[in-house]
């Protein structure tokens, strides 16, 4: 009874702070869900129009996926919902394949979202939460950098009000040059004056309150002013009518050819929502002692997206803004985020009717000034100084998603991790090491002042010992031979590994015997305990010319003795 108590709690980690949940908590909880929910309402609309949809889908999709992460999700403020990569990559796959604002680009987008949400789930009730350490921290860097430049060249298009694609930069030129001379003046002064006063906001005032509702004080005047001056007849384009009410909880229309078609991208996004949430939530964690749990993250990420899709809305992931703004807010429980869905539903029943005369160039300014915060050429410049090989991958990755497609430059940056990671397991380091003068410890030669002997030749590999690699060692140890002929003990100091696979244990039953024919004995010291249950059924442990030692110390004195007592 107590294991399946104990599944239970795992499966719904709310029932851990429900149980001593307050009046306290509940103050804490509905003021941040206050002040999210004022970030909220302009985002949601914002990023639903970013993904090519109507805006009431930004209101949809922040109901029921923020209710099911409070009571399936490890962390505490995690705040789920739409957010910018994520419209983005749901426009770059939907808009070659239906008209924007159909119901068929609608039903598609709904559709996306559920099959986000069974791939997470899936993922997470198979254990698959390892699958973040596959992206590399430089490409993931990248993507985003890359993501957020495309997302803001995509709102040009509002905030000059002339039609224009932003798949891509080439694209985006292609089609920027032949319109530019359709901008509309009325919308290039309100878009200027709304990122001037969204810029200028943070520096002119260090009130943290008035900062955090900018964008909505922001949205609230420009619809007063549009009310009273009834510039929407000038040419100045506004959200217009937006049904109230709640959305039918429905399966949205679906064949297996367009389920098909979705489902490369429908992975794309479960993975980057996955990784970009937990990375969010483990930003809060430490503060808050989160336990996350990376299976249980892809489960609760994969409830949320299906309750998205069948809920009208659209395919979502942790919110970095929104997630530090609820933890500064005071969260103290999951409950700010259930508070925030129903407020939410508050809007959508009473005040839909209140954002219609909202500027289009209003939303994109938000849009822009928020998401450009994060296009930086310092991440490329400084991983390049550190590393050239992760260098490339971010700058491969860069151009994929900027001058190809997003989906296309993400894969190019995971295959990316994989060669990178390939080649550098198989150039693992290898070390002559002496013992330093004075202790028990070995360096290696080349970076200090040690004591060695011409009879014995001491290696350290610092990596597992596998196929890839197997045979960098081999050649040390050959090269070593080829220019002492003193050479009578080699010995491999085995500290830094953990496993051997089949082809390296082969490899260091076939150097035994190579050497034994030269009269030369190989040795192993400090073998670790799961590495030395690989060998015990070996036959390397019974052919072995030389000894086992527990100490790389203990390997010399013994052998020096030896080799001096002949």
């Amino acid at each position: 009874m107590n294991s399946i108590n104990q599944k239970i709690l795992n499966l719904f980690p709310s029932s851990k702070w429900l149980q001593n949940y307050s009046s306290a908590n509940f103050k804490s909880d509905f003021f941040a869900a206050c002040i999210v929910l004022t970030m909220l309402v302009p985002q949601g609309m914002a990023y639903a129009m970013l993904a090519g949809l109507p805006p009431i889908m930004g209101i949809y999709a922040s109901i029921l996926p923020m209710i099911i992460y409070a009571f399936i999700g490890s962390s505490t403020t995690l705040s789920v919902g739409p957010v910018a990569i994520i419209s983005m990559m749901i426009f770059a796959t939907l808009n070659p394949l239906f008209p924007i604002g159909t119901v068929a680009y609608i039903e598609a987008a709904c559709l996306l979202s559920i099959l986000v949400g069974f791939i997470s789930l899936l993922l997470g009730f198979f254990r698959f939460g390892f699958l973040i350490q596959l992206i590399s921290h430089p490409v993931i860097k990248s993507f985003v950098i890359a993501s957020a430049l495309l997302i803001a060249l995509g709102q040009v298009k509002f905030l000059l009000d002339i039609p224009l694609k932003a798949n891509n930069i080439p694209e985006f030129i292609s089609t920027l040059i032949p319109n530019i001379h359709l901008s509309n003046l009325l919308t290039i002064s309100t878009s200027l004056a709304a990122i001037m006063i969204l810029v200028c906001i943070p520096k002119l005032f260090k009130n943290d309150v008035i900062i955090k509702l900018s964008p909505l004080l922001l949205v609230v005047c420009s619809i007063g002013i549009v009310f009273l001056l009834n510039l929407d007849q000038y040419g100045l384009k506004t959200v217009g009518m937006i049904p109230s009410g709640l959305p039918d909880l429905k399966f949205p229309t679906w064949n297996i050819e367009l389920v098909e078609t979705l489902l490369p991208s429908a992975f794309m996004i479960a993975m980057i929502s996955f990784v970009e949430s937990l990375a969010i939530a483990q930003a809060t964690a430490i503060k808050k002692r989160d336990d996350l749990n990376s299976n249980q993250e892809l489960i609760a990420l994969g409830l949320a997206n299906i309750s998205a899709g069948i809920s009208s809305g659209f395919a979502v992931s942790g919110s970095l803004s929104r997630t530090v703004v609820n933890a500064d807010a005071g969260a103290q429980t999951p409950m700010s985020g259930v508070l925030s869905s129903l407020l939410m539903i508050f809007v959508g029943l009473y005040f839909t009717g209140f954002f219609q005369n909202l500027p289009l160039a209003i939303l994109a300014a938000t849009i822009l000034v928020s998401i450009w915060k994060l296009v930086s050429l310092v991440p490329f410049i400084e991983t390049w100084k550190y590393s050239k090989a992760d260098g490339l991958a971010m700058l491969a990755t860069f151009i994929g998603v900027t001058c190809i497609d997003i989906s296309t430059g993400l894969v190019i940056g995971i295959i990316l991790t994989f060669i990178l990671l390939l080649w550098r397991i198989s150039r693992p380091h290898i070390a002559q090491i002496g013992l330093v003068e004075g202790t028990q410890h070995f360096r290696n030669v080349s970076r200090y002042n040690v004591i060695t002997m011409s009879t014995i030749s001491s290696f350290r590999v610092d990596e597992n010992l596998n196929f890839l690699n197997a045979h960098v060692l081999k050649g040390s140890v050959i090269t070593e031979l080829s220019k002492n002929n003193q050479i009578q003990h080699v010995i491999i100091n085995c500290s830094s590994i953990s496993n051997i696979d089949l082809s390296a244990l082969e490899m260091l039953e076939e150097l035994n015997l190579e050497l034994s024919i030269l009269a030369i004995q190989l040795h192993l010291s400090e073998v670790k305990s799961p590495v030395m249950d690989r060998l015990l059924d070996s036959r390397l442990i019974k052919e072995l010319t030389g000894h086992i030692f527990l100490t790389h110390y203990q390997a010399i004195q013994e052998i020096s003795v030896k080799t001096s007592d002949n």
